[in-house]
């Protein structure tokens, strides 16, 4: 396996890439535009320099991952040659389906299919396919190059085959594969995301102020980063679209986004992303100052 295509140039994506051609891979990323695309590539570049600055990596490092990397805009040219193909676009259901309808298509029937959502049925996506034993989660966490979990998500027909050589791919890139089975928000984000809901409960009903809170649980539980920050830095969209998952999945009112963060995520305060979120991250994408409509 040395030719994996990647869809979707955005931070997971080009964060997936970058995985890949570090390693030593051929990388065929693919976005729906050339802007897409290029923003995706100096994110990449930009990573590598910190790494040199670092000393993690050499100048000829960076130079031969970039080399690793190859852009297209056209799902079928980019899978070309593709062993596995890493799908990392919006977590958006209807999406991803109709991405999967077109890889199955375009790939040819011994390439391995693989969704980086977190929260999104396996099962359901390999349903649009004629190959639902060869598709499989790979949830990698942000930021990709440094994270080192992957969450390998077995979808109900997914072979043994695949998930062993998912799994023995993963090591290759210097991460810990860990097996979960396919149920909504699989295990990372089924403990996690009722967790930053809690927290925004929490403000919502009065109990404490967002550095208080976020405090509590850094200095409290060892956390690195509080909750309010943490879901700041994820998206609150992302968190809105996964706890909904959650919730239609389970049926389980624990599941309920907090009226705060549905609000939220209604006026465009989406985080670090949009700028403002439980923080305003206008002057620096740290969380320094809290938004001002949680000022007390």
């Amino acid at each position: 396996m040395k030719n994996i295509a990647v869809i979707g140039a955005g931070t997971m994506g080009n964060g997936i890439a970058h995985t890949f051609a570090q390693s030593g891979f051929n990388v065929q990323l693919i976005d729906i535009s050339e802007a897409s695309l290029e923003r995706g590539l100096n994110t990449i570049a930009k990573n590598l320099d910190r790494m040199v600055a670092k000393e993690r990596i050499t100048e000829e490092d960076k130079a031969e991952t970039l080399g690793n990397i190859t852009t297209f805009t056209s799902i079928p040219e980019g899978v070309k040659n593709a062993s596995l193909v890493v799908e990392a676009a919006t977590e958006n259901v209807d999406l991803k389906l109709n991405i999967f309808k077109q890889l199955d298509e375009a790939c040819t029937a011994d390439t391995i299919l693989a969704s980086n959502t977190s929260s999104i049925s396996i099962t359901q996506i390999a349903a649009v396919t004629n190959r639902p034993d060869k598709v499989i989660g790979m949830h990698f966490m942000n930021p990709v190059p440094i994270m080192k979990l992957v969450e390998i998500i077995r979808g109900y027909n997914t072979s043994d085959e695949v998930t062993n050589t998912i799994m023995e791919l993963s090591k290759k890139l210097g991460k810990t594969p860990t097996e979960v089975n396919d149920y909504p928000g699989f295990v990372a984000n089924r403990i996690l995301m009722p967790m930053l809901n809690e927290a925004i409960e929490t403000l919502y009903n009065g109990v404490a102020g967002v550095e208080e809170i976020d405090t509590v649980m850094k200095l409290g539980m060892a956390h690195p980063m509080g909750p309010l920050q943490l879901a700041d830095f994820i998206g609150l969209d992302i968190c809105l679209s996964i706890l909904n998952v959650m919730y239609d999945g389970f049926k389980n009112p624990k599941y309920a986004p907090c009226p705060l963060l549905v609000n939220m995520v209604r006026a465009g305060k989406l985080g670090v992303k949009s700028g403002e979120g439980f923080y305003d991250y206008s002057e620096s994408r740290k969380a320094e100052h809290v938004a001002k409509q949680f000022l007390k």
